[in-house]
């Protein structure tokens, strides 16, 4: 009696519903430029199938065919990860993107190949031990890549301008660094001052020129998204709130997408890298520097947003004020950075214009 009851738990382990048709196969892929390396396994655990094969929609297509039902894949997250997951979507019950910095400490070994890798992936679905990161929709990430893009062209235009910067220096020309790259003042000064040689003026028209396409280019994106359907209206009622802009307005939509996943703001604040890490043994609890487990594009505009915040806000002005009593600037724009996450979520969630609590006291009262 007792191994026949085994016997019947462990079919129940392997079987959703205890026929044969419904085995559940558990599929690791491991993703490269190139190559995706695979690891079918059943639910005990058995190796069903693997091998290797080409990074194309065509072999993916001809691969999905040949594949037991119904299905379950999981994959790390990589840069080649996104097409590759709208793409098996369809074809599964489950897609999962694991998060790689938490899997590499998960499974670490000796000995470490694709066909390995790809295996200990289809274990951890199987066991429901994947560490699985958010997936955005294609539409959010179609308009991120956008943005990041957008982001490109700024840095590179910001590395033109200090090389323009750095010409001139280099010459011993005189100039007024706060309207170097206004576009009158350029002009004057490039065809009045007799100290720019001969030899650097076709790179300073060439820097020029390259400053004003990111310029115009610049423009272009963010009117594009900020005209997106998808977003205008959330734009909006975000850009209500003192301090948040056109790109943190942007930057906050796209990067964090479904805000629904955040049940508390503590998480958004987390996930936005505005807080330290913490290590806790036994009754000993130490706090540790700002974690670098976050999104480095919104903690960077963040911050930038709650330096300025203040100017318009006399609730976040006041809140700087009593951190830099406490401790120092950086402490309070950090302060500052966590209450505009607290007022952009608010606003996600109820779908309103933001109402400073002045306004909202003032009506109590009346």
């Amino acid at each position: 009696m007792q191994e026949a009851e085994l016997s019947c738990e462990a079919d129940s382990e392997n079987y959703l519903g205890g026929s044969s048709e419904t085995i559940m196969y558990y599929i690791g892929l491991d993703v490269h430029k190139k190559t995706i390396s695979y690891c079918v396994k059943e639910a005990a655990g058995h190796v069903h199938r693997e091998g290797k094969i080409g990074a194309t929609r065509g072999e993916l297509d001809a691969w999905i065919q040949t594949l037991p039902q119904p299905r379950m894949m999981a994959m790390e997250a990589t840069i080649f990860t996104g097409w590759i997951y709208d793409h098996l979507l369809p074809h599964a019950e489950k897609v999962k993107v694991a998060h790689p910095l938490v899997l590499r400490a998960i499974a670490a070994a000796k000995k470490k190949n694709d066909r390995i890798d790809a295996g200990k992936i289809a274990d951890c679905l199987r066991c429901d031990f994947l560490p699985e990161c958010h997936m955005a929709s294609t539409e959010i990430r179609d308009r991120r890549r956008t943005l990041r893009y957008r982001n490109l062209v700024i840095r590179q235009m910001v590395q033109m301008k200090n090389r323009v910067s750095g010409l001139l220096m280099e010459s011993g020309v005189s100039y007024d660094k706060q309207r170097l790259h206004k576009m009158g003042y350029f002009s004057e000064l490039f065809s009045t001052n007799e100290e720019i040689s001969d030899s650097i003026r076709p790179l300073l028209r060439l820097g020029r020129e390259h400053i004003l396409r990111g310029q115009r280019l610049d423009r272009a994106l963010i009117s594009s998204l900020e005209r997106d359907p998808l977003l205008s209206e959330r734009l909006r009622r975000l850009r209500t709130i003192p301090g948040v802009g056109p790109i943190t307005a942007l930057t906050w939509a796209l990067e964090i997408g479904d805000y629904t996943r955040f049940p508390s703001v503590k998480e958004a604040i987390s996930y936005c890298g505005l807080c330290s890490a913490e290590k806790s043994s036994a009754d000993k609890v130490m706090r540790m520097p700002i974690s670098k487990q976050r999104n480095k594009h919104i903690q960077h505009v963040l911050v930038e947003a709650a330096k300025l915040a203040p100017r318009y806000s006399h609730e976040l002005a006041l809140l700087r004020e009593k951190e830099i009593q406490r401790g120092n600037k950086n402490r309070a724009t950090l302060a500052v950075a966590r209450k505009l996450v607290a007022y952009m979520l608010a606003v996600d969630r109820r779908k309103q214009d933001f109402v400073p609590a002045e306004e909202l006291a003032a009506k109590a009262v009346a």
